[in-house]
């Protein structure tokens, strides 16, 4: 709830931002067009309502940062995006509050006419060290809630494709609203050169007397002194339960590369990596949204607070496993040993990363390895733009017989392809979804050579081998080659299923643990029993000379 109203309050508060730079960019055509922009993109917050959620989403607002500062554990080796968002965030209410004052509460106190020719006569006239500081107090709030919007937005798949128009856009968009700002004071400075106009503006605006001036001072002070008090509170309240946490013990996290740190109780695992200097992923800056801090305890799980609803419905949405936490929203009061799942420098992708059972974990999937036979011979006598069209018609058709029966190209090895069945499906639908795609691949190659015969000295064959037993599932490999792959026996042992359909004259070799679960006849193709190495009982397997003869069980 607390990471709810933040975002809510933190987004209004930023459109509110947004609309009134939107408002000052006018000054750019004049300054009855920016008088005439507030009465129509400012009616809102000056109605009742406007002013009370405006009013209430900043108190609310600047009520969790405070909150924010006392519960984070370390306030200096935070990353410095984070830190940064944090002080420009401290820094809008001493910022703010002069133009607050000096606008809404002198309309509302002393009935001054707080319209754009009074703050630019106040700006670029009276006191133009207060202009500049509200230029700060305009780009602060602006920057603080771009830091916001980014961390809110920078694990989403789609933000790296849109990161540099709207870095574009938040950078250009202050920047014409101060040129608008300029604009105005310029127009305002040439109309004030006018006696006139001036002892007329001056009459319309009704400038506030020296008893009200000494009001809106005192209250400005007032505030100014409330939240620094407050922010001191905040410090001291830190450092006292820092110091009541230490007299009760400190906790033990461990790490499985040796390192070991020692912290109070109440301390975040992210927060004792980030206090401990090492490197820990969270693109989200702890929030509890991207995942990336995720951790996988080995020691110690039974201690820990049971997940918050926000991290079960996280570590659900990937289908991690119970052993994994996320490291922002865990915190240990007894020793633990933990290993970061994603190295420090995740990206948007592992945020939110693939099926649970890609991961890493170890399931039983059937495995099909199928290869090209003698076409090495044949690659030799064909020039090579025309061993790579046909070998792209080859991957293209094995590949789509795969994808129509429901399994997974894991890769193309040279002119072989391995693919796995069962990742997201019970491995009785498996065996069936892989004897399909064996049929399905048989009669791909007959289409390619149909039609390549006149091309083709000989027309292409097939070997296939399809096996089921326990592998270890996962995405494996480094940068752009990572993908999803198992390892493990039953991996070797397809691969050597498919090389003995050489010595059986097949098409086809299944293991008969895969036509048991298909459940299909069990009088199907011819029956061999192979010794295969590494396995002390020989394997019975089942020789099929054509694959498209599994059309007669019903594919």
């Amino acid at each position: 709830m607390i990471r709810k109203l933040r975002l809510a309050s933190g987004l209004l508060l930023f459109f509110f931002v947004a609309t009134h730079l939107l408002n000052h960019a006018l000054g750019l055509i004049s300054l009855a067009a920016m008088d005439r922009g507030a009465a129509v993109i400012l009616f809102f917050w000056q109605t009742w309502l406007g002013m009370g959620l405006l009013y209430g989403a900043f108190a609310l607002h600047i009520g969790l940062a405070f909150l924010a500062v006392y519960r984070r554990r370390n306030l200096i080796r935070i990353p410095r995006a984070e830190l940064a968002q944090l002080l420009l965030g401290l820094s809008i209410p001493p910022l703010l509050i002069l133009h607050v004052l000096g606008t809404r509460a002198a309309e509302s106190l002393a009935g001054v006419d707080s319209s754009y020719v009074y703050v630019l006569l106040i700006y670029f006239l009276y006191d133009p060290l207060s202009g500049w500081q509200q230029v700060a107090a305009m780009l602060v709030a602006w920057g603080h809630g771009c830091f916001g919007l980014y961390f809110w937005l920078r694990y989403r798949p789609w933000f790296a494709r849109l990161r540099s128009p709207l870095l574009a856009l938040v950078t250009v968009f202050p920047m014409i609203s101060l040129a608008g700002v300029l604009a105005g004071g310029r127009e305002v400075q040439r109309l004030a050169a006018d006696p006139a106009w001036l002892e007329q503006a001056r009459a319309r605006i009704d400038f506030a007397s020296g008893d009200e001036l000494r009001l809106l001072i005192a209250l400005e002070n007032g505030f100014l002194g409330l939240f620094l008090g407050l922010l001191l509170a905040v410090l001291a309240a830190r450092a006292l339960r820092r110091l009541v946490e230490r007299r009760r013990g400190l906790v033990e996290i461990a790490y499985v590369d040796g390192k070991r740190v020692r912290v109070t109780p109440g301390t975040t695992l992210l927060e004792a990596s980030r206090g401990a200097g090492i490197p820990h992923a969270s693109l989200c800056g702890g929030r509890g949204r991207c995942s990336t801090c995720r951790v996988e305890v080995s020691r110690g799980l039974e201690d820990l607070p049971v997940p918050s609803e926000a991290e079960r419905k996280v570590l659900d949405r990937l289908g991690l496993g119970a052993r994994v936490r996320l490291a922002c929203q865990t915190r240990p009061g007894s020793a633990v040993t933990v290993t970061p799942l994603l190295p420090a420098a995740a990206t948007a992708r592992d945020a939110f990363g693939a099926a649970g059972h890609l991961q890493g974990s170890e399931r039983e999937v059937v495995i099909l390895f199928a290869d090209l036979r003698g076409f090495t011979s044949l690659a030799e006598q064909k020039l090579p733009y025309d061993v790579v069209f046909l070998l792209n018609r080859y991957f293209r058709a094995t590949g789509q017989a795969i994808e129509e029966a429901g399994g997974h190209v894991d890769k193309f090895i040279g002119d072989g392809v391995m693919a796995l069945f069962g990742l997201e499906q019970p491995i009785e639908a498996a065996c069936r979804s892989a004897l399909e795609a064996a049929q399905r691949m048989a009669e791909a190659i007959e289409e390619i050579n149909a039609t390549l015969a006149s091309d083709l000295p000989q027309p292409l064959r097939i070997g296939i081998g399809v096996h089921l037993g326990a592998v270890i599932v996962g995405e494996m490999g480094y940068g752009a080659a990572v993908g999803v792959t198992a390892i493990g026996d039953a991996v070797n042992t397809a691969s050597r299923l498919e090389s003995l359909t050489k010595d059986y004259a097949a098409q086809l070799v299944v293991s008969e643990a895969v036509l048991r679960h298909s459940g299909l006849s069990a009088t199907l193709g011819e029956t061999h029993e192979v010794a295969i190495r590494g396995r002390a009982a020989p394997l019975d397997v089942r020789a099929f000379a054509d694959a498209r003869s599994l059309a007669e069980a019903g594919f």
